[in-house]
Formats: structure tokens, sequence, C-alpha cells
């Protein structure tokens, strides 16, 4: 369990102490405000330890909205995980400052960071630099429409590899392995072995689980943080299977 705002170090400490950790994702165009008291509280009563906030394509001021609407109801860490600079809030705790690493577009490598800094001035956010991989899942993501750039094949593996070892040697703090919302199968567990096994940098995995087993087998196979977020979206008894 995090013990504290400090997200990153919360993070590597949980790593030491072989704790897994698990964010839920909230994206503001997908979720009813009014609904923000009840989803919280079943977060609160499940082994959750973060709250991400994003998506692809949200509208302005949703995401602040939204953030500060969460933040009355939980003292879990709230992180912003945008897919524009337009989400960026300073009700949050923390920013995944994301590079699209996986792609060759650079307006998702540096020009989206640029944009970012007037924003990130005013604000006390822990800004955590965060190698982002999208890997191929069976189908077209929102993240490849948006930002049109295309993802690894998950028979890349070496590439995959490669390219979350240079996130690391970029000096990045996280790396992201992403098979994108909705997607038809998770990034495989063979994948998230073979990069964990290259990396002195926390793994954060996504993307298509469904599943407390696919829960496990991720954790299992070396991911440091799982994200779920299209799950509850479907059905939110599926919190059901992830009670504390």
């Amino acid at each position: 369990m995090v013990e504290n705002k400090n997200i990153l170090s919360g993070i590597k400490s949980s790593i030491f102490k072989e704790d897994k950790l698990l964010a839920i994702l909230i994206d503001p165009d997908k979720f009813l405000i009014e609904n923000t008291a009840r989803f919280i509280a079943k977060v609160n009563a499940s082994i959750a330890t973060h709250i991400f906030v994003g998506g692809s394509t949200v509208e302005i001021h949703a995401t602040q909205v939204l953030v500060k609407e969460i933040k009355t109801h939980t003292k879990l860490p709230v992180v912003l995980f945008p897919g524009d600079v337009t989400q960026i809030t300073k009700e949050a705790d923390g920013l995944l400052f994301l590079s699209l690493i996986s792609g060759r577009n650079p307006e998702y490598l540096i020009g989206k960071h640029i944009e970012a800094v007037s924003k990130l001035k005013n604000t006390n956010l822990e800004v955590i630099p965060t190698g982002y991989i999208l890997i191929e899942s069976g189908k077209e993501t929102a993240v490849q429409r948006v930002t049109n750039t295309q993802p690894i094949s998950q028979n890349s593996i070496n590439q995959i590899t490669n390219t979350a070892k240079a996130a690391e040697l970029l000096g990045m703090q996280l790396v992201y392995l992403e098979a994108g919302s909705g997607a038809k199968y998770p990034v495989s567990q063979e994948i998230i072995k073979t990069v964990k096994a290259n990396l002195n940098i926390p793994l954060i995995v996504g993307g298509g689980i469904r599943s407390k087993n696919e829960l496990e087998s991720a954790y299992l196979a070396g991911a440091d943080l799982v994200v779920i977020g299209t799950a509850f979206e479907e059905d939110e008894a599926f919190f059901n299977q992830i009670k504390k």
C-alpha cells in the first residue's frame, strides 16, 4: 500500500516491500460526475492504491471538475494520465509526464511537453517522467488514432524491451506498457517478464485486463503497478473480485 502522496517514492517503497499496486483509471469522457461518490466508495473498499484520471479525448475542464470531486471522497493519490495538455489540472496530486516512445510522432515525444510547461508552472503536481509504450492488442485504439502512431507488435519482444530500456537510460522514472483502452487482449506475460528483467525502474502495465486471473498474471510476470479502466466501465461487479 502506498503510504504517502509522494507518488514515485511511494511506488518504489511498495516495490521494495514486494507490495503490488493497482490503479483504477477513470476517463472523464466516459464517467458521469453524479456517480462519483458511489464509485469511489467501491474504489476505497478495494485493493486499489491509486486513481488515474485521463483519456485520449476529453472535453476542456472536464478533468478538473472530476478530479476535484474525486478528492472529496478519497485519500488515495489521484494521478493525471493525460491524453492532452488540456487535461492538466492543479487539483490532482501528480502527473504522468508521458512520452510516447513506441511511436515517432514528435508532438508526443516532446511537442506536447513543451506546451505543458506553462500550465505546470502554477501547480504543485508531482511530475513523473514516464516512457509510454503502446503494444498491439488486436484492435485499433484511441491512442493510435489521436497520436497517429502505430503500436509495437506483441511478437517484437526485443524491440519492446530495448525501447523500455532506452526510456530508463534517458532518465525516465517509470515505464508504462499499454495495450490500450478496450484492448482485445492484454500485454503478454512474456513481454512483461522480459521487460521487467531488463529494467531498474518501476513497470506499469495496463489495457485489456478484465479478470482477477489476468490481474494476478500481470503481477506474477513482474508488473509493479497494474492499471484497469474498461473492466469497471463495462461492469462494476468486477470490484467484488478485488475487495480488501
